[in-house]
């Protein structure tokens, strides 16, 4: 088969071929696993911190990609639901223990094993994969295989994000950072949250401009400050300046949400960090940590349910780099989606 593959990691400014073109095997069953033929991958800023080593692969080489559908090819002897032809999503929630505390009281995105596709287990980025049965999804009639397979990381992320704001109908959203996940989070917090007001904070004048097409009733650079106090924030951004300016434009007693695995190395930007300006008055800072099964199922009703189509651009398989680098630069508009033959 085809595969992607990350061989070593590297700089992505100094490397623009992190990935690979390779013939790989096609993956050997187990017994609790199906086997899909990938048709759609989405492209993460996740797979960015797994290439530079900020949420590095345990060993390589590896196959990248965590937003997968495809059709089960074949079943393994204990697999109980999943039919040949069946089509099924695979998240990045890989696997977890299903024993621990954190797994029994249903936070299995918190569990110690937690395995992520694609970069403790060979993910998307190739013709086919194989996961257990039970961490597969069922995907809705009313989307595509290019359209939802964003929606399996950066909706559902965008989702669970969206939840732990604790917003309320007529508070005021805001988003930092307009990419993949908060496109969405935007068409679901119009879904939900009717009277809400979204403010959008983004360097990008093109991502703005998109904002505000798509509903956001302000749009502004980074650094800039909102018309009004916020009462919850979510920010999408890989560094940490956009946290301290999110705090600044926080009304008293609102959260700010972290939705990033991993931050970049601009540290100094916390050296700017005023207490009575950024955390004074009860504010609340809470970070977001993979997510659960339960996540991804619920987030597929409510998207089934609201006809959420996320902006897409396809890039071929062989691509997957151009599509890598793109993101690194910041060069986004919704979200990239590798189509897979």
């Amino acid at each position: 088969m085809k595969a992607m593959v990350l061989k070593a990691l590297c700089n992505l400014k100094e490397n623009h071929v992190p990935l690979k073109l390779m013939d790989l095997p096609v993956p050997v069953l187990r017994e609790q696993e199906i086997l899909l033929k990938v048709s759609a991958c989405g492209v993460c800023h996740t797979e960015l911190d797994e290439i530079e080593g900020r949420t590095p692969p345990p060993q390589l080489p590896i196959v990248p990609g965590h937003q997968v559908v495809g059709r089960v090819e074949a079943v393994g002897a204990q697999v109980t639901t999943a039919k040949i032809g069946d089509r099924m999503g695979v998240a990045w929630i890989f696997s977890a223990c299903g024993v621990c505390k954190f797994c029994l009281a249903g936070n299995e995105n918190l569990c110690p094993t937690f395995a992520a596709t694609g970069r403790d287990a060979n993910g998307g980025y190739a013709q086919y994969m194989t996961v257990a049965e039970s961490f597969a999804y069922a995907i809705p009639k009313v989307f595509s295989d290019l359209q939802v397979a964003p929606l399996l990381c950066a909706g559902a992320i965008g989702y669970r994000s969206l939840r732990l704001t604790g917003l309320c109908d007529g508070q005021r959203l805001g988003l930092t950072g307009f990419g993949a996940s908060a496109h969405l989070v935007l068409k679901m917090a119009q879904h939900l949250y009717p009277t809400s007001e979204v403010y959008v904070f983004a360097r990008s004048a093109e991502e703005r401009a998109f904002a505000e097409e798509i509903g956001a009733v302000w749009a502004g650079d980074t650094n800039e400050r909102a018309p009004y106090k916020l009462d919850s924030i979510i920010d999408t951004t890989p560094a940490w300046k956009p946290v301290v300016e999110a705090l600044a434009n926080l009304e008293s007693g609102g959260r700010l949400v972290i939705n990033a695995i991993r931050k970049e190395t601009d540290n100094r930007s916390l050296l700017s960090l005023d207490y009575p300006t950024h955390l004074w008055q009860e504010k609340e800072l809470k970070s977001v940590a993979n997510i659960t099964r339960g996540d991804v199922k619920e987030f597929l009703s409510l998207a089934a349910g609201m006809n959420l189509q996320p902006e897409i651009q396809v890039f071929a398989l062989e691509q997957a780099n151009e599509a890598l680098i793109e993101l690194d630069m910041g060069k986004i508009r919704g979200a990239k989606v590798l189509k897979v033959d």
